[in-house]
């Protein structure tokens, strides 16, 4: 078995095809997989280290703001298609899957008119406007979220699996990462914002850790590197810093989120996906700054299932004190966080790559 993976740009792309790769190899040692990326994406840091070659094209895509700069994307369109072509031609895959990022256009449009078998996934709620184009050349689309169907032009295709997560929250098990996280037993925090990090959900953090009681809470803040050593310096001198660790990024999420008893978060499609298949109880403040205000939608659903608190940056006041009460309140409820984490485990999905993988079979 010979496949192409297509992925760039973002851990949201990338971890779902290194998911998917990873169990199309347990079941077939012998399959041949290759990935095609963009020539400086983080592809090209995550997919090496997962052990999977990429070859990267040129990709990039449109500015609505800055006209000008489309004249490059679409002299990046011409060329890459003709490096994807012949890629394609020479690797000669039985099956080409898609999982997000500029590139995957090119790379699915070319191997679907070769005769190849396409398959797209599609991690968010909202369509995404390159799968919107591209499910006509795909055999299947897969999607995480029920509220995708309806926004498929061939619906018949869709096929609900969930977002892919890594192989890592399904191996740990849970009660270890907690004994070696919270050897003290203590209510645990998660709040994160991505790798880069997120000012305002950071801003907010700081607001909890000055309302923090000295005892029973610990939190683990992770800030994003471009902003650690302006929080690290802020914080330096606070009272209720025993309770706080602070760390620019973690590389360890998932003993993370399976140790905590409550995850505060951006609502990445993948974020909110390990979260739920982990069963955890969370506080999602949506990215407003995002293509189709995509994150509000990821959390909604998750809300509107009573696994989370769906916290929006237009709600929170100058202080930022609501995630503090929010967060505080839950602390003082586990009965109200043992129910969260109920409904979390009953629409979060860890058989995403299971079920991609049948149907590709099909």
């Amino acid at each position: 078995m010979k496949v192409v993976m297509s992925c760039a740009g973002t851990g949201g792309h990338i971890y779902p095809a290194i998911a998917i790769a990873d169990k199309i190899k347990a079941e077939n040692p012998d399959a041949e997989i290759i990935f095609i990326g963009t020539k400086h994406g983080m592809e090209n840091t995550l997919v090496p280290k997962a052990g999977y070659e990429v070859k990267g094209i040129n990709a990039s895509g449109f500015d609505r703001k800055n006209l000008l700069k489309n004249f490059k994307t679409v002299a990046d369109i011409i060329s890459g298609s003709a490096q994807a072509k012949r890629i394609i031609k020479d690797f000669a895959p039985d099956v080409v899957i898609g999982t997000g990022g500029y590139v995957t256009g090119v790379v699915i449009k070319n191997a679907a008119k070769a005769g190849i078998p396409c398959f797209i996934h599609e991690q968010n709620a909202v369509l995404g406007m390159a799968n919107k184009l591209l499910e006509k050349y795909a055999k299947k689309v897969f999607i995480s979220f029920e509220e995708s169907r309806s926004a498929l032009q061939f619906p018949e295709k869709a096929v609900m699996t969930g977002n892919p997560i890594r192989k890592e929250f399904l191996q740990l098990e849970p009660a270890a990462c907690r004994k070696a996280l919270v050897p003290g037993g203590e209510t645990f925090v998660l709040a994160f914002g991505g790798s880069l990090g997120a000012e305002v959900l950071n801003k907010s953090v700081i607001k909890l850790i000055d309302e923090l009681p000295e005892e029973g809470v610990k939190l683990y803040f992770v800030t994003g590197k471009r902003y650690y050593d302006e929080i690290s310096a802020q914080l330096k001198d606070k009272a209720g810093m025993k309770n706080v660790t602070l760390v620019p990024y973690a590389d360890n999420m998932p003993e993370l989120i399976l140790a905590s008893d409550l995850v505060i978060s951006r609502a990445g499609a993948i974020a909110v996906s390990e979260i739920t298949a982990s069963g955890r109880a969370s506080v999602l403040i949506p990215s407003p700054n995002v293509t189709n205000n995509h994150q509000y939608h990821n959390a909604k659903a998750i809300a509107d299932a009573g696994a989370a608190v769906l916290l929006e940056e237009k709600d929170m006041s100058a202080g930022f004190g609501e995630l503090a009460q929010i967060v505080l309140d839950l602390a003082k409820d586990p009965e109200k966080r043992r129910t969260m984490e109920k409904c979390a485990g009953a629409v979060g999905r860890s058989n995403a790559v299971d079920i991609i993988y049948e149907n590709l079979k099909d």
